[in-house]
């Protein structure tokens, strides 16, 4: 019998500074008329921690192992895709995902409007059900203080017996 494997995935960006704005990309989402994140692609720490709790659970390595600045041609790119590309090299690793919960920290933007869109987003990158939950710090630390957002994600994989391991 095959047990299910967890990982977890933590992501923080701060916001861009306000001489270099940049679009807030978030839970795979465009936010109009919000402060962007900065950071070597898109800046979503919702769909980059999701990312990192797959890898975890798979024991894969993490997002800066497949992702990293030493990797220009991720430079920009969307947090959809690198979820989708973190879910291929997963199930290229023998695992099928079973879900994944994310939940970010911060003051803005509100969240609750755009959940079902923004999980319909993730979702579909991911193959797999995912969840996202938001917060705030209670005016505490970094996300308190509207310096930036931060994202905790859990995966749940199951490894597939070799046979099945896709390449």
């Amino acid at each position: 019998m095959m047990l299910p494997r967890t990982g977890i995935g933590v992501d923080v960006h701060a916001y861009a500074p306000v001489d270099a704005p940049a679009p807030l990309w978030l839970a795979g989402l465009h936010w109009e008329g919000e402060r962007g994140l900065a950071g070597h692609s898109d800046g979503d720490p919702v769909a980059h921690a999701a990312a990192d709790a797959l890898f975890s659970a798979a024991g894969v390595g993490d997002l800066g192992t497949h992702f990293g600045t030493d990797r220009p041609e991720f430079k920009g790119a969307h947090g959809v895709v690198l979820l989708a590309e973190a879910a291929r090299i997963v199930r290229a690793a023998g695992f099928e995902i079973g879900n994944i919960a994310v939940q970010f920290v911060g003051n803005r933007p509100k969240f609750s409007p755009r959940r079902a869109e923004a999980e319909a987003a993730l979702s579909e990158a991911a193959g797999a059900p995912v969840s996202v939950s938001a917060t705030t710090s209670d005016a505490l630390g970094f996300t308190g203080r509207g310096e930036g957002i931060a994202a905790i994600a859990t995966a749940l994989v199951i490894q597939r017996p070799a046979a099945d391991a896709v390449g």
